[in-house]
This record gives C-alpha cells, sequence and structure tokens, in this order.
C-alpha cells in the first residue's frame, strides 16, 4: 500500500480509503472487516454524522476504541437530523458545528478528529462563519485538519481562497469526468488533496447492469465499461483498473471505496498493491467516452 501526503497537512493516508458508509449495524462484522483493512496497510477511514444517523461513527469508535493512534479518522458535519428522525436540513452554521462534533467525538471514543469535513455547502452558506468553526475546532484540539466533500466549483474556489482546508473529496471516476475542467488542477496547484468518492460510478464500470449516468446514455457508458475491461486485461481486475484510473492524476490522494464486504476489501487492497496504469492505458480509457462538464454551480 502506497501513502502519500494529505495536502499541506501532516497526514499521511493509503492511497486506497475505507468508505465506511456501506457498513452494516452488525458491530462485530464491522470490526472485522475495518481491522483487516488496517492490518493489510490501510489507514484512513471515512464516515459521516450523517451515515445511519450516528451509528456508522458509533461503530467505527467501538471496532478502534484501543488502537486510535494507528488510524487516521475523517468524519463529516452540516447535516443536522431533525428531532422526529424525518429527515435532515442542511446547518452551516458554527453554533451548530460547534455543538456536533461532541457528539461525533463521544460516539468515535476519541478527544479528536484528524480530519473533519464540511458535507457540502452552497454558495450562499455564510461560509465565513464556517470557516470560523473549523478554525476555533482546530485551536481547541478537537480537529487537526479541516476540508470539505463538494461537487461544485464555485463553492471550491471559494474556500480554496478563503481557508486552511487541506482537502476536497469530490465525485471522479471515468464516467464523471468533471472535476478534470478546474477542479482538479486548481487544488492541485495549492497543494490542497483529492479525496476521490464514486470512482466505480456505482458498480457501473464494473459489473452492474447498464444504465444512464449524469449525462451519459447507456450505450456511452458500456463503452465506458468495455474500454475498462479491455484495459484490465489478464494483468488486473476491472476494479483495479478503474480506480487506478483516477489514481492516475497528480491532483489526487486517495481513492475512498465504500466497502460492505471481505470480497470488496480484499478486491481494493489489491488495487492499491496494482501497479500504476501506463499513459497509454489512461489515453485509451479517455478515449473510451465523451468528456463530461459541470453545467450546474460553475
Amino acid at each position: 500500500m502506497q501513502y502519500k501526503q494529505l495536502g499541506k497537512s501532516e497526514l499521511y493516508i493509503s492511497e486506497i480509503g475505507f468508505g465506511c458508509m456501506s457498513l452494516g449495524a452488525d458491530h462485530n462484522s464491522n470490526a472485522q472487516l475495518l481491522f483487516h483493512a488496517l492490518d493489510r496497510g490501510i489507514n484512513f477511514f471515512d464516515t459521516a454524522d450523517l451515515y445511519q444517523q450516528g451509528l456508522n461513527e458509533e461503530t467505527i469508535g467501538k471496532a478502534f476504541k484501543g488502537v486510535r493512534e494507528k488510524v487516521i479518522l475523517a468524519t463529516k458535519v452540516g447535516n443536522q437530523w431533525r428531532s422526529d428522525g424525518s429527515g435532515w436540513d442542511w446547518n452551516p452554521r458554527k453554533s451548530y458545528i460547534i455543538e456536533a462534533i461532541e457528539h461525533s467525538l463521544r460516539r468515535l471514543q476519541t478527544s479528536y478528529v484528524d480530519l473533519y469535513q464540511l458535507h457540502g455547502g452552497t454558495i450562499q452558506d455564510p461560509i465565513d462563519e464556517t470557516i470560523d468553526a473549523f478554525e476555533t475546532l482546530k485551536k481547541q484540539g478537537k480537529i487537526r485538519y479541516y476540508g470539505i466533500s463538494s461537487i461544485r466549483p464555485n463553492v471550491i474556489r471559494e474556500y480554496v481562497r478563503r481557508s486552511s482546508i487541506v482537502s476536497v473529496m469530490m465525485q471522479y471516476s471515468l464516467l464523471d469526468r468533471r472535476p478534470e475542467e478546474e477542479c482538479l488542477d486548481l487544488l492541485y496547484k495549492n497543494n490542497i488533496g483529492v479525496l476521490v468518492r464514486g470512482s466505480l460510478a456505482s458498480g457501473l464500470l464494473i459489473n452492474k447492469p447498464v444504465k444512464n449516468y449524469l449525462n451519459h446514455n447507456a450505450d456511452q457508458v458500456a463503452r465506458a465499461a468495455d474500454a475498462i475491461r479491455m484495459v484490465a486485461g489478464n494483468k488486473r481486475s476491472v476494479t483495479e483498473t478503474a480506480i487506478r484510473f483516477v489514481l492516475h492524476h497528480d491532483a489526487i490522494t486517495s481513492a475512498i471505496v465504500g466497502i460492505r464486504t471481505m470480497e470488496q476489501l480484499k478486491e481494493c487492497i489489491q488495487a492499491g498493491r496494482s501497479a500504476a496504469l501506463h499513459e497509454h492505458e489512461v489515453e485509451a480509457l479517455r478515449h473510451s467516452i465523451e468528456e463530461n462538464q459541470y453545467q450546474e454551480h460553475r
């Protein structure tokens, strides 16, 4: 497993990160999976207070109690559950973020979070107030660093300009190359690490039946999946190939893959051990499908 420095931080995280959102409710099964990942070199685990109304953070806290120093924990904030449990509302206010971290720390059974991320964001948010909340938590020692999870170029530009974020989590895959237009180069230039989610495009690039995806029709999706299989050949699996495609870009620090089974974990671990794609392989994948761009929030 390779490790990369996350932006300007002192965090060195595994090239494959464990996306915890898909974990179930069985704490013992989850602990077995999480420890297997840790033993095989994955040290970055990403969750959010939103997932399963906090149960996801709780299961991670139970699993890693006693080995906190061996893991890098990332969680997210901004989506506030309604008191009746019917859903959640967006809340980027300082008072809520200051309150929410206390609940996350309790569930994670830790005194600090390595990376605290804003779970979304709009250009209409009180951005300076949100930044002040994160900076306050840094000074208090409750978080080490902060970042955002966003696919909106206009929001990303504002945080690059106004904050000391060390990371941006965004969707990126062969079927979603929108970050290539502007965001990846901007973040690389400013030494802000990119955490990729969705590298398998909800499984469409590896094993799911083809269907429309973003602005791509089913035929286009099928061509991209065929290209993945062609490049994979006998050298690597389709999962490895799809993940290695996103890791090829210099701006990418880690691919955060949602994992819920031991089989999926083993494939992700193998992707972390695989050699990088050759340039001609990357070009073959890029030419298999039309490049797409953001249509909103530009």
